[in-house]
């Protein structure tokens, strides 16, 4: 992890005053994060940010706007919609996207699955994992040759694997043993017919590194990432939301909690925490003492098997 994530701890000048975090290493995280975002702007010819309304896109816009300037991002913003999304944020990613004046590209599973191309175990099943199939559609349909994407490498061991500019082959696949060297910050961004790359600006940055830019920028974000009532069931040692798409399972117990969310996706495996942070101050110091990984707080999805995020981006996963 770069060093540079590594937050100091400052004493107040006032001795009553608890100790306060050091911000200051942000500047040296935007920074970098926009030459990747400006990088990409020069090296390829039809890149696209992928923007979900969360808050790591969120964060990333912020450093686009920074880069280019308010309605002059030169790529579109693209999003991958499973139809089982949370309202609040796909609602937030159109006013963001508008106030931006920044293209916004929806494309759907459901499309895919009305073209056969998605095809269902069960109708219960998560459509997370065949976001996969939308989004390699939706690059062979714009011949995108870059996707700009907010993974951090402090998620999930198999994020912590991967470059800053990630090669994919001609079937969208990663191959882990054969990423090629970012040395002295030189991207290596050559392309065969086919191939395109995953750009990740923000990959340096950690959970409370985005808290505390959340904060100092005063980004507004869904209200979800915030502390509110919700209805959840306990299961599989996570907080279900309750929802009919994640309803009450014979034998279990509703009851209503204060939650936040620390990430949000599909309704179907994203789950909040139990919670009374309300600012992004609060989040910054609960943050601070969190032992468990944002992904492995809150994604049924990744209780699997320790690599099943490596298997999905494999198969062309963001």
């Amino acid at each position: 992890m770069n060093a540079l994530t590594e937050p100091a701890l400052l004493a107040s000048a006032a001795p009553a005053d608890a100790p306060r975090l050091s911000n200051a290493h942000l500047d040296a995280l935007e920074e970098e994060t926009i030459f990747v975002l400006r990088e990409v702007a020069a090296a390829f010819e039809r890149p696209a940010l992928l923007f979900s309304g969360g808050k790591d896109s969120l964060v990333m816009l912020r450093c686009a706007e920074k880069a280019f300037g308010r309605g002059r991002i030169p790529y579109p913003l693209l999003m991958i919609d499973t139809g089982h999304n949370f309202p609040e944020v796909t609602d937030f990613r159109d006013f963001r996207a508008q106030e931006l004046g920044a293209q916004l590209i929806v494309r759907s599973v459901e499309d895919s699955m009305a073209r056969g191309t998605v095809r269902l175990a069960h109708p219960g099943e998560s459509r997370n994992v065949h976001q996969s199939v939308t989004l390699l559609e939706a690059i062979d349909e714009f011949r995108f040759d870059a996707l700009i994407g907010g993974a951090r490498r402090d998620e999930e061991k198999a994020r912590a694997k991967e470059r800053i500019f990630s090669h994919r082959d001609s079937f969208g696949q990663w191959q882990p043993k054969a990423q090629r060297p970012e040395l002295w910050t030189l991207f290596n961004t050559r392309l065969a017919p086919g191939e395109h790359f995953r750009v990740f600006p923000i990959s340096n940055w950690t959970e409370l590194d985005v808290w505390q830019y959340i904060e100092r920028e005063r980004i507004e974000l869904p209200s979800l990432y915030y502390a509110h009532p919700r209805e959840v069931v306990e299961r599989r040692g996570l907080l279900v939301p309750v929802t009919p798409l994640t309803p009450v399972r014979e034998g279990e117990a509703a009851e209503t909690r204060t939650v936040r969310f620390r990430t949000v996706g599909d309704i179907t495996c994203t789950c909040p925490v139990e919670s009374p942070a309300a600012t992004p101050a609060e989040i910054v110091i609960e943050t601070l003492a969190a032992d468990v990984s944002e992904r492995g707080a809150t994604r049924m999805d990744d209780k699997t098997s320790e690599a099943s995020m490596e298997k999905r981006k494999k198969d062309g996963y963001f």
